[in-house]
C-alpha cells in the first residue's frame, strides 16, 4: 500500500531505504526519546529489521516517508498495534531528519495516515504515545488536533536505562471530520 499526497509519498519500509535513511536519520537528537537509538548504519539496518519482522506478524505497517520534490527517503512511520478487532491502532515510530521536520512533511504524512484509517479501514480510534519530556513531539500533536488522554507513569525502561513516562493521545471517528478540515487548511497555507 502506497499513500500519496502533494509533498510526501509513504510506501511499504524496505532495505532499498537503507541509504537514505542513514542520510539523514543517524542523528543523534532525533533519537533522544526514543527507547532504543540508532546511531550507525547497523542500527539502522537492526530498526528496518525489526520493522518488517512486525510487518510479517500482522502487528505493524511501517513506511518509509518520500519527500516529492527530492524523490528520496526522509524518515519512516508506521501503523502500528493494530487490533482490527477493536478497530483501533496506533501512529506512530515517527522520525524524519531535522531539515524535513517543522515543514508540511508531518501535517500531510499523519493527514494521509489518518484519512486511509478512518475512511478505508473504518476504524474508530487512532492512538499516538510519547515520551513525557518530548515536548516538541507532544506539541506537534496537539497541533494536528490528537486529544491527550493521559500519562502513563514508568511505562517503558530505555536503552539507556531511564524510566520513560509516556503521553498518550487520540483522534476518534466522530471527531475526524473537523480535524481533516483542519488538517486540510494548515497544508492549504
Amino acid at each position: 500500500m502506497t499513500l500519496t499526497g502533494r509533498f510526501v509519498r509513504l510506501e511499504p519500509l524496505s532495505f532499498a531505504h537503507l541509504d537514505d535513511l542513514c542520510a539523514v536519520g543517524l542523528d543523534p537528537d532525533l533519537w533522544r526519546w526514543i527507547p532504543s537509538s540508532v546511531s550507525t548504519r547497523e542500527d539502522m539496518r537492526g530498526y528496518i529489521e525489526t520493522a518488517l519482522r512486525e510487518r510479517e506478524a500482522g502487528v505493524s505497517l511501517p513506511f518509509a516517508v518520500i519527500h516529492g520534490e527530492r524523490a528520496r527517503a526522509i524518515g519512516s512511520t508506521r501503523y502500528g498495534n493494530i487490533n482490527l478487532a477493536n478497530r483501533r491502532l496506533e501512529i506512530g515510530w515517527t522520525w524524519y531528519g531535522r531539515e524535513f521536520q517543522r515543514s508540511p512533511v508531518n501535517t500531510e504524512c499523519k493527514l494521509l495516515l489518518l484519512a486511509h484509517a478512518f475512511e478505508t479501514l473504518g476504524l474508530v480510534r487512532v492512538e499516538f504515545k510519547t515520551d513525557a519530556l518530548n515536548e516538541k513531539s507532544r506539541n506537534a500533536l496537539l497541533r494536528i488536533g490528537a486529544m491527550q488522554e493521559g500519562v502513563f507513569r514508568k511505562h517503558v525502561i530505555c536503552q539507556s536505562g531511564r524510566i520513560r513516562d509516556t503521553v498518550y493521545f487520540s483522534i476518534l471517528d466522530s471527531e475526524w471530520p473537523e480535524k481533516k478540515r483542519a488538517l486540510e487548511a494548515r497544508l492549504g497555507r
